[in-house]
């Protein structure tokens, strides 16, 4: 099994989500029930396709198909400026965080 492909852990990829918010400056999701839903589905994506493909869009198991959609995927930051949250709500802006206000629906912005 090559680097890429070891099998992860929840904890695994909290220390991932943990290592990107501290990086780029945002913060987890206050719901507890939401983050640990999402750090499942990242890791069984990891151990699925290799790479962290987004919980909440349907990854086609092809890194290059899928890269657009990588956590944090490209949509985030743009979601992030303009919602207070990423499309799937695991990440917030500070000011977002920091208001206690719920992550809603937001528009899907991946080409179909």
């Amino acid at each position: 099994m090559t680097a890429s492909k070891k099998k992860k852990t929840v904890e695994d990829t909290t220390l991932f989500t943990e290592m990107v918010v501290k990086h780029q400056g945002w913060k987890l999701n206050h719901d507890k029930e939401l983050v640990a839903l999402l750090l499942e589905g990242l890791t069984t994506n990891w151990n699925r396709y290799g790479y962290f493909s987004c919980p909440c869009r349907l990854a086609d198991g092809v890194r290059e198909e899928d890269k657009d959609i990588i956590c944090p995927c490209e949509y985030a930051k743009p979601d992030l400026e303009e919602y207070g949250h990423c499309y799937c709500g695991l990440y917030l802006t500070k000011e977002f965080f920091e208001s206690d206000k719920p992550t809603g629906s937001i528009p899907e912005r991946r080409p179909e």
